[in-house]
This record gives structure tokens, sequence and C-alpha cells, in this order.
């Protein structure tokens, strides 16, 4: 197996376009990512969670999610939605995302047949990274 990661995704005002959806079906079309697991959040004002299925945000009739139907591998429990609720506010939804990167697989499997194990890892926060840029190129 590859690296499996997950994110967050908060929609404020609980706006989703559905933009990102064609993207990611096209990392799996491509073999680049396998989805585990796909769920979405609702937080209400009054701070309770529900969690919707995917069949109830199809109401444009422009966005066909139902590629997504049945995407539930078991990883991610109910502690975990309420560790992504707490990252969400009140009046808005989220999707949360497990997902394995297909393209480190193969590396992956070299490194632990090498007899090398993972010791740390991360991901650095992109508005940070940008932020960082733009100081540096600013003072040069």
């Amino acid at each position: 197996m590859g690296p499996i990661d997950y994110v967050v995704v908060e929609f404020p005002g609980n706006r989703m376009t559905g933009e990102a959806f064609p993207l990611l079906v096209d990392l799996v079309d491509r073999g680049i990512v396998r989805i585990l697991d796909l769920m979405f959040i609702r937080k209400d004002e009054d701070g309770s969670v529900t969690a919707l299925e995917i069949a109830d945000l199809t109401g444009d009739g422009e966005l066909d999610l139902t590629v997504f139907e049945g995407v539930h591998s078991g990883v991610l429990g109910q502690d975990d939605l309420e560790e992504a609720a707490a990252a969400v506010e009140p009046g808005n939804s989220a999707g949360l995302l497990v997902y394995e990167n297909l393209w480190a697989a193969p590396f992956a499997a070299a490194l632990r047949r090498g007899g090398a194990q993972l010791v740390a890892s991360g991901r650095l926060n992109v508005q940070a990274v940008l932020a960082s840029l733009e100081a540096a190129e600013a003072a040069s």
C-alpha cells in the first residue's frame, strides 16, 4: 500500500460548488489515489452535527456524486467524525476524505522490502508556504 492521508474540507455556509469532484474522479481514474472513505457532515448553528448521505448532496442536478456512493472502508469512525466536527464552524459543512496515495505505493513497497521504516511524516500548510515564499521574494 501507499501512504494513507486524510483531509477535512470545510464548506462555509454549507455551499458546495462541486468544482473539485470531477478532479477527484480524475485522480482515481488515473490511478493516482484510491478513495478509502468519503463522508460529509453538517454542523448546525446550535453545534449539533449530522452525517450526510452522498445522495443528499445532489440537489442541483448538475453534479453526479453517485460515483462516490458506497465509498466506505470502515477507516473513519465516530471519533473521527467528532474530531472533524470540532474543526468545523457552526453553520458550515465538511467533507472527510481518506485516500491512499497509489502513486507512492511502489516506492513505499521497495523501502519496506529493504527494511526501511517510516519514522516521521507531515504536511506543510499551503498558506504558510505561500506566505514564506512571498516574504522571501519581497526581501530579495
